[in-house]
């Protein structure tokens, strides 16, 4: 048996997900860019690449990583590139996408090479949150200004929208579809590529994919382009388990279980948007409240049932554990990361990866 914490990638569940993109690329045209941001672990790219078109970045390190690792399509995207790195992301990349008209008119004659595109923010987003809503308030997330994009349309071929978060309404996605089709329609008819980025829950339990498939199509139709989605949690959802053990209980008003992980080191969203982790099974006369052993007092995953009392040596999983967690993990309090292991189809584990002192020593300096 592994020893604890390790992130437990499941081909098995990943499959499901990668089947389904598979589906709309065929049904619909758009083609599928692994957004590393959400998830960059390189040891099933193997299986990703089977079903997927490529990779899609936010830095240049993540460029680097999805040409060496993933290959394919390379779609290159920064908030803002760098002058001493501008080189290397065109060295590694098939498409650069700007954020600003600034940015693409500084590094116009970098990337004369390259196929070039820039960031087009629409103002409207499904985000509930204020911190991930790239449609807030005095963004700075892409250009908005259709006068001022028309004027520099002639130096790239395609946009990027990133307006979806979380989005499992096809209908809301439509409408916002729509909305950008009437304010900057005209611009896209002088493009051959739209990314419509990620955001799109489309691998989801009942959602409408057909319904997806052909609104897609009929966009692409529309203008004469290639669509582009960039799936982050829809390519990896369900597929990823945090295995812990608990070390310690006690009493304080509610039952409590210290386990030997952390959200603030190894779950890092939920702590950001004060959401509770997943556990399966979660049912029973038994009720806890699972905290992680860092010494931050908010360290919590959540409070979940259990069919019998819980003691020092229990394993529990904690379920949908791969997006934006094995890229966020930290060395907060020095707690050891979780190893990282894959089940493979035939259903044997192996671990791919393991982190030592040596690990959070070379971290620091």
């Amino acid at each position: 048996m592994l020893k604890t914490p390790y992130y437990l990638i499941d081909k098995a569940k990943l499959l499901p997900n990668m089947e389904k993109i598979a589906w709309l690329r065929e049904n619909s045209g758009a083609k599928s860019l692994l957004a590393l941001k959400c998830f960059a672990t390189w040891s099933v790219f193997d299986l990703m690449s089977e079903y997927m078109d490529g990779t899609t970045s936010s830095s240049l390190y993540e460029v680097k990583l999805g040409r060496e690792k993933f290959g394919k399509e390379t779609h290159a995207y920064s908030v803002a590139y760098g002058d001493d790195e501008i080189g290397e992301v065109v060295d590694n990349c098939d498409k650069i996408i700007f954020n600003t008209i600034s940015q693409l008119e500084r590094f116009e004659a970098a990337c004369a090479s390259k196929v070039r595109g820039l960031r087009v923010n629409p103002r409207v987003s499904t985000s509930e949150w204020l911190i991930s809503d790239p449609a807030r308030p005095h963004s700075r997330l892409g250009e908005w200004d259709a006068a001022k994009i028309e004027a520099v349309a002639d130096k790239i071929t395609g946009f990027m929208f990133h307006n979806n978060c979380e989005n499992d309404d096809f209908d809301r996605f439509s409408d916002m579809l729509g909305k950008i089709e009437a304010e900057f329609g005209h611009l896209i008819a002088k493009m051959k590529w739209v990314s419509l980025g990620g955001g799109i829950h489309f691998t989801g339990e009942n959602y409408p994919i057909d319904k997806l498939a052909d609104r897609l199509k009929r966009f692409a139709d529309t203008y004469g382009i290639q669509v582009y989605l960039e799936p982050g949690e829809a390519s990896i959802t369900k597929s990823t388990t945090l295995e812990v053990t608990v070390l310690d209980t006690l009493y304080n008003g509610k039952n409590l279980a210290i386990v030997d992980s952390s959200i603030e080191a190894h779950m890092l969203d939920l702590l950001i948007y004060r959401q509770s982790a997943k556990m399966a099974p979660n049912a029973g006369d038994h009720e806890y409240m699972v905290c992680g052993k860092s010494c931050l007092a908010g360290d919590i995953f959540g409070e979940f049932k259990f069919d019998h009392e819980l003691k020092p040596g229990d394993r529990l999983s904690i379920q949908d554990a791969a997006g934006y967690t094995m890229v966020k993990k930290n060395w907060f309090n020095g707690v050891k990361m979780p190893s990282i292991a894959i089940r493979e189809t035939d259903g044997s584990i192996r671990t791919v990866r393991e982190f030592t002192f040596a690990d959070y020593e070379q971290s620091l300096s």
